[in-house]
């Protein structure tokens, strides 16, 4: 029964190809609507997620608040206390640093090359591997010693000196007000994701990184803590752990000790987006309302329009649940048809749109099935008071309707 209800729903649907194709057309927009906008949303979670994890998802920081009425200069860290938090925490932290950095300008011969300098200990490469194309990473000796030796980027390193491989060369540039000659020891690349490649632009300022140490002179005095937690320690558990350490060593209540971690970042940006690229899809779903309205009409001038039809089945011995799931097998088949048809338009859209950006597209499944299954509800729903009407016709009226 079902089979021959679907056959007749199909001729009836050939029967007016343009008609079926404009009631359709609600549907087809509203689906395509609400898969690519979902699809972007999740895109753009995904994006965020890669970029945090070059960041490093296991990295945070902690310092003395700076919302506190009374910041002294004791709410300073030191190198000593940096040193003495490493071998406190040997077993948790696999990194620690004073999270430096430094805006300049890098000047070789009448190139002059805008840069921002990441203070790094020796040991950075552990916990955030980098791509070594030339020369080596920064050493401990380098590190200890506040060695004027640097570590650029493949990019910035052209812009500079015309060639990647500069190792050797030496630039000048001014760093705390003191403006020496630094020594490039090593050249790596950076693999960016879409959304870091998206957010640096045209990359006018260029990467690399110095020792920390250098970054912290004259006074060796910085503001926070930035470290790494090694693999199966929980962050949640151990940043109160160490907000307590820190309020011990600096006299101050836990509440003026401040953490903040990629992870709560991640979790804070991804309940954002999820929450954005819901309403968006909520409101772009209202089509689908409308596009019900559509097949709603039509099917009332389908009925109207077959009423003859209805009185002879009905004379001939169709029952009235025989005549409603003809007319509602028929709105969900063009609900669904619609659906299909928007749900290929919507991948469509988030593939070329992802492919014309140069990132991977994410369209989930479940999204897929929701929205077919949403467009057959759709047809159903907006089906039954038409079915119903056609039902109830009186089989004599019927057969007299011209």
């Amino acid at each position: 029964m079902l089979l021959e209800n679907m056959t007749m729903a199909l001729h009836a649907i050939r029967s007016n190809k343009m008609r079926s194709f404009l009631t359709m057309l609600g549907i087809i927009i509203g689906i395509a609507s609400v898969i690519a906008i979902v699809s972007v949303g999740d895109s753009m979670r995904s994006l965020y997620a890669d970029a945090y994890k070059n960041i490093g998802v296991n990295r945070a920081i902690v310092m003395v608040s700076w919302r506190v009425d009374d910041f002294r200069m004791s709410d300073y860290f030191t190198l000593d206390e940096l040193d003495r938090a490493k071998e406190v925490f040997h077993d948790k932290i696999s990194y620690m640093d004073s999270n430096a950095y430094a805006s300049t300008e890098a000047v070789y011969g009448r190139n002059k090359v805008k840069y921002e300098f990441q203070g790094i200990d020796y040991n950075y490469t552990k916990v955030q591997p980098t791509n070594i194309i030339y020369g080596r990473e920064l050493s401990e000796a380098d590190v200890k010693g506040r060695r004027n030796n640097v570590v650029l980027e493949d990019k910035g390193a052209e812009q500079l000196f015309g060639t990647a491989n500069c190792v050797g060369k030496t630039f000048r540039m001014t760093i705390n007000k003191t403006t020496e000659e630094y020594t490039v020891v090593g050249v790596y690349r950076k693999d960016l994701s879409p959304l870091e490649a998206m957010m640096m632009g045209n990359g006018q300022t260029q990467s690399g990184f110095i020792p920390y140490t250098i970054l912290t002179r004259p006074s060796d005095y910085f503001q926070n803590l930035n470290f790494y937690v090694k693999d199966g320690v929980d962050m949640k558990t151990f940043l109160p752990e160490i907000a307590r350490y820190v309020a011990k060593i600096k006299g101050r209540p836990v509440t003026d000790i401040m953490t903040q971690s990629v992870v709560e970042q991640m979790g804070s940006v991804d309940s954002v987006l999820g929450g954005m690229s819901a309403a968006v899809g909520g409101i772009a779903a209202i089509s689908l309302l409308v596009g019900g309205i559509g097949i709603m009409n039509i099917m009332m001038v389908s009925v109207t329009e077959r009423t003859r039809e209805i009185g002879i089945r009905k004379a001939l011995g169709a029952r009235t649940g025989d005549i409603m799931m003809q007319f509602l097998t028929e709105s969900a088949l063009m609900s669904a048809c619609g659906g299909v048809i928007g749900i290929l338009l919507g991948v469509g859209i988030v593939m070329i749109g992802g492919s014309a950006m140069g990132m991977v597209p994410v369209v989930k499944v479940s999204v897929i099935i929701v929205a077919v299954g949403f467009s057959a509800l759709v047809g159903i729903f907006f089906g039954l008071y038409p079915a119903s009407k056609a039902a109830k016709a009186d089989p004599i009226d019927a057969l007299r309707y011209e």
